[in-house]
This record gives structure tokens, C-alpha cells and sequence, in this order.
């Protein structure tokens, strides 16, 4: 085991000293209990939300979050304990009992910390980091102005589930033997509202919708009386919704939603499905699998980017890459166990993707409508029926129909299906409307030839 720490000091904070000198005591406790390796992550955090509904104050809440997780390895056997109490006397509890986990566990041969030739040695400043300082009652007054947004926007609105402002900053260490400890620090900062409207001339059912924003830096959050009425459009938008006719159309996944069709494929494509023979996309690099136009990649040094980081989970450097390139899948997403189990090299992976980005069209959502002859725009998407061996794909959704370029009405209660293998093969179009909020970056998705099941 090395002795040597390569520690990465661009932030010079109390915080990042205390969390270093835990990580350098976790990692001399394994070794002095016997360890051949060991790693750590310990991070410890704070943050603040409120929720105003009706125009009063619902929740106030205020958290701190500590945790620290330590895997030793004796050989090829491993063991894992986590604490939240950071005294040195729980440190060494918390590492023994993972020693006498350890010691109890089967050999593994693809158990161990990632290759060291693997582990980053550049930590580029993301911009992730914008402590926002809001007071409760600056929170109370923000969420309450988004509410009031929403109330006020059209006598429809009938009743609210609340607006919302949430704050969190975050700090971590992750430590192994082989000499990697950096230090992290993230924020994230988000506004939302959702509330319920009903057209009192017809009676017709009510409906609910919502809308957020969540960023880096609060200086990037819009007027909480956009997100209101932002949120108060999409309400009204479905009141009158009709049950769809059971038929094959178009869909149209609007880009509130379309990640959960590249989450299908980054869930096939993963080292623990494709090792366990648990995948549709089994034995698919080097195939096309999607039409020529699409190219999907991990942007993971995005500057301010929610998925931004130089290094996953394992302290392997994590890489800009193509995933699909000319609709050709291009590499897998692999950890350093699941890399192992197959014969191949970690992709910077443990963890998940970061930063997940579908390259857009030159159409807007708009555009994309006008387009149709007939199609299912769909807004949202209900339960999961997904079977990730075979591709079927089976969800309830919601949305608008589609007719010579127009919305006609919305539409709900209906089951949008089909296998994910045809799905991805028949993408028509991706919109440059992208929803850049979360860690998967697309616009709207056009998917030809879908089985809508209706009334």
C-alpha cells in the first residue's frame, strides 16, 4: 500500500482540512487493521427549503447531512461500513466493522480499487460551487411570489400543492490507497410550483401541473413569477383532456421528458446488465443502433453543469466521449468491477454517466408540431414498464394530440408502447429545445411508428 497522498489544494477551507485528515485516518486505520487497500468517500453538507401554499407558510425545513462510507479490500474480499459520527473513536469502529465484513465475504477476483494509471490527476474548476446565503424568510417571500404567480393567473386555478425554494451546498472527500484524495465542493439551488385547475363552466376533471428550475448558482434562477406562470400555463394547458384512441402515430417526447429514453439506453449499455447477460444491447458495440444523425456523448467538464466532475465515484478520470456516434453505439458504460467482469477498461462510469447530452436539430418544439400529420405529443409519463432484457417498452403518459401541424386538444389515461430497439431506430428528429436542468441534456424527441392504446 502507498503511502504517498496526492492531495489537490485549490480551496484552501476549514472544511476541506477537517474532511481531508479523515480521509488520511480512514486510509492509515485500514492499514494499520491488516487492509492490502482501501478507499473512502466522506462528504458532509447543509441546506434549506420552504414550501408556501395557499399563500401560508406549509414547511420549513433546514438539514445537515454527514456521511462517511469506507470499503477495505484483503485481497480479493471486500467489506464496506458507513457512520455518520466523524470522532476519531467511530472512525475506527466504522473501519473495523468493514475488516470483519471483509473477512466473512467470498474471493472476488474483479474486487479492487480502480487501476492507479486510471485515477485523475487534473481537477479543472467546473464553476459548481455558488453558496446562495437566502435567508428562511427571503425563501418564504420567494416561494410565495412564485405561488402567487400561479394563483393569479386565471380564475381556473382553483387550488395549489405549493411553491417551493430549496438551497444545498455539499463537500466531499474521496480517498483510496493507491495516493488519490481530493477535495469537492457543489451547490444547487431550485425554485418550483405546482397547482390544480378546473374550468368551473364545464365541471370537467381538474388537472394538476407543475414547473422548476434548479441551478448552480443562484444568480441563473429566472423571476419566481415566471416559474408560477410557467407552471399555471401548463395546468390550463390540459384542462378538458380526452382519452386517446388506441392506433399507430408519431410521438413527440417532449424534452421534459425525453431523458428517460437515453436513461433506457445508458441502463442497456451498463456494466452490471451486459456482465450478467441482462440486456437488449447485449454484444451491440460496433452496431448501428440508432439512425446515422444521431450522436450521443458525455460532456462531464462542463463549467456549472449539474453531472460535472473530473473524476467518478472510484477517483477514475472521467473523459468527454462518444457514446453513439453516426448512430453506431461507440463504448459502453463500465465501472472498475464491471469493466473487470468483462474482460475490459473502467470508462470513468461508477456512478453513472455525467453530463448526458443527445446533439440536437434545427427545429424548435414548434417546428417539430408543424411537421406532423398526426402525432402524440407527450408532456408526462406515468409508472415504469420497461423490460430491459427483451426492449419492450410499455408507459401511461399524457399529453396533447396532434393534427396537420396543430395541437387539437390534450389527451390523458392513454399507454404509449413499443420495443426500445425500434424505438431508437425510428428517431425522426431531436429539437433544439434543450432542458439542460438535470445531468441528460436533450430536446424533444420525434419517435415514428408507436403503438398509442387509448380508449
Amino acid at each position: 500500500m502507498s503511502d504517498a497522498v496526492v492531495i489537490n489544494t485549490a480551496t484552501d477551507t476549514s472544511s476541506e482540512c477537517a474532511l481531508t485528515r479523515i480521509g488520511e485516518r480512514v486510509l492509515a486505520e485500514s492499514k494499520k487493521q491488516g487492509a492490502s487497500q482501501a478507499e473512502t468517500d466522506i462528504s458532509s453538507g447543509e441546506g434549506m427549503s420552504v414550501t408556501v401554499r395557499l399563500g401560508e407558510v406549509e414547511t420549513v425545513e433546514h438539514n445537515r447531512d454527514k456521511s462517511l462510507i469506507v470499503t477495505v479490500y484483503f485481497g480479493h474480499k471486500s467489506g464496506s461500513a458507513s457512520t455518520s459520527d466523524f470522532k476519531d473513536a467511530a472512525v475506527k469502529d466504522t473501519v473495523r466493522a468493514a475488516c470483519s465484513i471483509a473477512k466473512y465475504t467470498a474471493e472476488d477476483e474483479c474486487n479492487g480499487l480502480a487501476d492507479a494509471e486510471s485515477l485523475a490527476t487534473e481537477f479543472p474548476d467546473l464553476d459548481i460551487y455558488h453558496p446562495w446565503g437566502v435567508s428562511m424568510d427571503e425563501a418564504i417571500e420567494i416561494a410565495t411570489r412564485c405561488e402567487d404567480a400561479a394563483r393569479n393567473a386565471d380564475k381556473r386555478i382553483t387550488n395549489s400543492e405549493g411553491g417551493s425554494v430549496s438551497s444545498h451546498t455539499g463537500a466531499s472527500v474521496y480517498a483510496n490507497s493507491h495516493g488519490f484524495l481530493n477535495f469537492n465542493q457543489g451547490s444547487r439551488h431550485g425554485i418550483s410550483c405546482s397547482v390544480i385547475g378546473q374550468d368551473p363552466a364545464t365541471k370537467d376533471a381538474m388537472e394538476r401541473d407543475y414547473w422548476y428550475e434548479s441551478v448552480r448558482s443562484h444568480l441563473d434562477l429566472p423571476a419566481p413569477e415566471l416559474i408560477g406562470e410557467r407552471a399555471a400555463d401548463r395546468t390550463l394547458s390540459r384542462l378538458g383532456a380526452r382519452k386517446g384512441k388506441t392506433q399507430q402515430a408519431t410521438v413527440i417526447f417532449d424534452a421534459t421528458v425525453a431523458a428517460s429514453i437515453l436513461g433506457h439506453l445508458t441502463s442497456a449499455i451498463r456494466g452490471g446488465s451486459l456482465y450478467r447477460k441482462a440486456s437488449f444491447l447485449l454484444d451491440h458495440k460496433g452496431k448501428q443502433i440508432f439512425p446515422e444523425f444521431v450522436r450521443i456523448h458525455e460532456q462531464p467538464l462542463l463549467k456549472k453543469a449539474m453531472g460535472s466532475s473530473a473524476y467518478d465515484n472510484e477517483g477514475v478520470a472521467t473523459q468527454t466521449r462518444d457514446i453513439v456516434h453516426d448512430g453506431v453505439l461507440q463504448d459502453y458504460v463500465l465501472s472498475t468491477y464491471s469493466a473487470r467482469k468483462l474482460g475490459l477498461k473502467s470508462t470513468g462510469n461508477s456512478g453513472g454517466v455525467r453530463n448526458l447530452t443527445i446533439d440536437p436539430g434545427d427545429k424548435n418544439l414548434e417546428q417539430l408540431i408543424k411537421d406532423q400529420t398526426k402525432a402524440l405529443l407527450v408532456t408526462e409519463m406515468i409508472g415504469f414498464g420497461v423490460n430491459n432484457v427483451t426492449g419492450d417498452y410499455s408507459r401511461g403518459a399524457a399529453g396533447f394530440w396532434i393534427e396537420n401541424g396543430e395541437i387539437q386538444y390534450p389527451v390523458n389515461e392513454i399507454t404509449i408502447a413499443g420495443n426500445l430497439k425500434d424505438m431508437f431506430m425510428n428517431i425522426a428528429a431531436v429539437g433544439n429545445d434543450v432542458d439542460s436542468r438535470g445531468n441528460t441534456r436533450t430536446g424533444s424527441i420525434v419517435i415514428n411508428n408507436m403503438t398509442i392504446a387509448g380508449a
